[in-house]
């Protein structure tokens, strides 16, 4: 093999087998699920078979945990559960970011013994109730007052252990994206969202629109290197998000051991020339990079995205959408849904009611792009009623 190449085994669900190159793979077992119990006889089957791996890959944020918890079962190289659940469960990673002296919203973590007066002595109010280990934002609720806060943990009598409270922030939230080799940058970018993940499972469209250069973006992927630098990310992918509140303080969100979702690796892919996923990867396995720091494309334009979610109320058939490529100029790619497309609210940040990529001159224009196509964009759908 060449140098930096790998010969790989894929343990997949039945819906992953199109996007795998099945002459080249050493081998592919189809599962039912992919969870621990699962996947650890099959590891070992395989690693009977062809010999001991020298590392595995989960990419989802679905798969992080699982992927550290066979490493460790198997005595692979990698990731270690301890070191992952600083990425997953959103407590630690505030305890460990918190404890470097950057700023968290005040938080506590719930228990049987949680009250509503216990969790607003701690927090204050307004707050968000959010699962631990949760992602994409479900789960999550704001709450504004005591007696609504009494309502919500009642709905968990059994599991509240298994969620945070924190301080609702104000601000414009961001993202910072790219892959870290060595405890340094390989890649870096940042970008500010147009309305907000909670927003988008609510039913509202989702934007975000890249920051250009200059002092805000370097004092944002600034704060976002020390936050890492917290979690002791040496080499891997990372999704993190934080708050820039009115007064210029950047206060953290929360972090993902992967590359963001939605339209994040294809705008970083058409723009800068990057495959996120690709170096992630790499950088997961200990590899070089596909493509060395120096030769990242240098762009001298602004971009973004605008994810429309699926349409309410669930099922819904689309009747009709409107394309806005030759109408909005910065808009230089978009899916959308074929009309008799159904939805039933599973499809993620993809199977959805329509998704825009921008570039533009600069990230004002992005933006004011990005606001037109989620005021212009039009899908008329048909709510599917059950039969009596």
């Amino acid at each position: 093999m060449d140098s930096g190449s790998c010969r790989l085994a894929h343990i997949t669900l039945e819906c992953g087998l199109p996007v795998l190159d099945r002459e080249s793979a050493l081998d592919i077992v189809v599962v039912e699920d992919l969870d621990f119990a699962t996947l650890l006889p099959v590891a070992r089957r395989l690693a009977e078979l062809h010999g001991p791996f020298d590392g595995i890959v989960g990419p989802s944020e679905f798969d992080v945990l699982t992927t550290a918890r066979l490493c460790a079962a198997l005595g692979t190289p990698g990731w270690t559960p301890e070191f992952v659940t600083a990425f997953r469960d959103k407590t630690r990673m505030k305890d460990l970011v918190g404890a470097a002296g950057l700023r968290i919203p005040r938080f506590h973590r719930l228990d049987g013994d949680s009250t509503a007066a216990s969790v607003v002595a701690a927090v204050g109010l307004p707050l968000i109730l959010k699962p631990r280990t949760g992602w994409s934002s479900r789960g999550v609720v704001r709450v504004g007052d005591e007696r609504e806060l009494t309502a919500v943990l009642g709905e968990h009598p059994g599991d509240l252990g298994e969620f945070e409270c924190e301080e609702f922030i104000e601000g414009e939230v961001l993202h910072v994206d790219g892959i870290r080799r060595d405890g340094k940058f390989h890649f870096v970018s940042a970008s500010a969202y147009l309305n907000t993940c909670l927003d988008f499972t609510a039913g509202k469209p989702l934007g975000s629109v890249l920051l250009d250069p200059g002092p805000r973006l370097e004092r944002v992927t600034s704060f976002a290197g020390d936050c890492l630098d917290a979690l002791d990310l040496v080499d891997g992918p990372f999704h993190l998000e934080l708050f820039e509140t009115p007064r210029n303080e950047l206060v953290f969100l929360e972090v993902g051991l992967r590359p963001g979702g939605a339209e994040v690796p294809f705008v970083h892919r058409d723009l800068f020339g990057i495959d996120l996923y690709a170096e992630a990867f790499r950088a997961t396995l200990g590899l070089p990079p596909v493509t060395p720091a120096e030769e990242l494309s240098q762009v001298a334009v602004s971009g973004g995205w605008v994810s429309v979610p699926e349409p309410r109320p669930y099922p819904s058939t689309v009747i009709s959408r409107t394309s806005l490529q030759a109408e909005i100029p910065e808009v230089y790619a978009e899916e959308l849904p074929e009309p008799g497309t159904v939805f039933d609210g599973t499809g993620g940040y993809e199977h959805i009611g329509g998704r825009f990529r921008l570039r533009g001159t600069d990230q004002d224009a992005v933006r004011r792009a990005a606001l037109t196509v989620m005021d212009r964009y039009e899908l008329v759908t048909r709510h599917e009623r059950a039969a009596s």
